[in-house]
């Protein structure tokens, strides 16, 4: 189904595959979307009335995941024949596979630079793989469980997994350093996305629950509910303005926030009492009101974590922590925060609603234009920022293999002259 987000226009519905779909993925220009099956097929569609779509054997088992490239040029797809694949768009043409996992595979995702392939399997493993030499360059072990679902932050520096041990994990893709661990589902998390801007984390669990999470400060922000059981799948939309969930209950519920407000979040992290309110529209099931939750989270340093700070001395560390950045490699480029009130309103689709309305956000159309041309424009200098890091870094790993393989060559030399 597509659902149009336009008053008074009707959805769309495709009917092609013939058993269930387990992904779907709008291609970055919007003209196409992308469907994965148990059917071990892979359809494209063009979003319009007619629903026109070409589909074509993708696997040998069911389908799990699939992803476009940034450039739209290209699809990876993960199989629960324990193989990850890559395709060109246009007709579709297979180009290689990566076959090193023992197990399903559950997802796949590119890097935003394209680069790189991460992947996630019920072997507990999670794979880096360079798309260029096809081979796998890190794996991290999850030995409690597996990842349901795996993704890249903006910056491309960092990982975020969804696990079956109730945790979420962010690592550093290049230390392979964990650099956060939440432990605050009481379910299995089932899905998870970035926000556009890199400082959020939104996850969807099977306790009903979604949770979004502060990644500058390291700990759980709101609980949000709203599901009646297990949350699927959660997605924000391309420009953060939206998230939409999914569940087993049937709905399908698009959350409007206003994460780009100006206002300041830390007068409401500190403020917990003046919550904002859920505002369910187009939907006969009452929703309850949005609460910043108390559970505990735990990150890479748990005192710090136990330390009660005041206003004064939470604001001067955090103009400390942005006017200093590590200089470590290892630490991640994770954009400066934006400053804001979020506040959200839903809207639920359901197989008998095919409209959506959303609450203002309060911010003069003129305003939050430039703002979010702004927004853009520094995104797209830090992702920039982060490329130009990710090479110098690859540079820098490659010298440093040539002079060991130069060491090792002499060595093996001057063995040969000494016998």
């Amino acid at each position: 189904m597509i659902w149009n987000m336009k008053p008074q226009m009707r959805a769309y519905r495709f009917d092609g595959h013939k058993d269930a779909v387990t992904s779907v993925q709008f291609s970055p220009s919007g003209h196409l979307v992308a469907s994965a099956s148990r059917d071990k097929t892979v359809r494209l569609w063009v979003p319009s009335l007619k629903a026109e779509s070409t589909a074509f054997k993708a696997h040998t088992a069911t389908v799990r995941s699939i992803n476009f490239s940034a450039d739209g040029q290209n699809l990876v797809t993960a199989s629960d024949d324990k193989t990850i694949k890559v395709w060109t768009v246009h007709r579709q043409k297979f180009l290689f596979s990566l076959n090193q996992h023992i197990n399903w595979v559950r997802c796949a995702k590119f890097s935003p630079d394209d680069r790189l392939i991460v992947s996630s399997s019920d072997d507990k493993t999670i794979k880096l793989w360079d798309k260029n030499s096809r081979e796998c360059i890190h794996s991290f072990y999850e030995h409690a469980g597996y990842a349901n679902h795996v993704d890249f932050h903006p910056s491309g520096t960092c990982i975020a997994a969804a696990c079956t041990d109730n945790s979420v994990k962010v690592w550093d893709i290049r230390s392979h350093k964990m650099l956060q661990h939440y432990q605050v589902h009481s379910g299995v998390v089932n899905s998870l996305s970035f926000h556009p801007a890199g400082n959020f984390l939104i996850t969807a669990s099977s306790d009903s629950t979604m949770k979004i999470l502060d990644l500058v400060e390291g700990k759980l922000l709101y609980t949000l509910h709203g599901h009646q059981g297990p949350v699927t799948c959660v997605a924000f939309s391309r420009t953060g303005e939206y998230f939409s969930s999914g569940g087993s209950d049937e709905q399908v519920m698009v959350w409007k926030s206003n994460f780009d407000c100006a206002e300041g979040i830390d007068d409401f992290r500190l403020q917990h009492k003046a919550a904002p309110s859920l505002q369910a529209v187009g939907s006969s099931m009452a929703q309850p009101p949005l609460t910043p939750s108390v559970h505990r989270s735990q990150a890479c340093d748990p005192q710090n974590m136990q330390t009660v700070r005041t206003p004064t001395q939470r604001a001067a560390a955090r103009a400390e922590r942005l006017a200093h950045r590590p200089s470590d490699p290892s630490a991640p480029a994770l954009p400066p925060p934006t400053r804001h009130r979020p506040r959200f309103s839903t809207a639920a689709f359901t197989p008998g609603s095919s409209t959506v309305q959303a609450s203002d956000g309060g911010v003069p159309p003129g305003l939050a234009s430039t703002l979010e041309h702004i927004i853009g424009q520094l995104d797209i200098l830090t992702q920039t920022v982060s490329i130009l890091e990710q090479r110098l870094t690859l540079t820098e790993d490659k010298l440093k293999e040539c002079l060991e393989n130069q060491m090792e060559i002499g060595l093996h030399l001057q063995r040969r002259e000494e016998a």
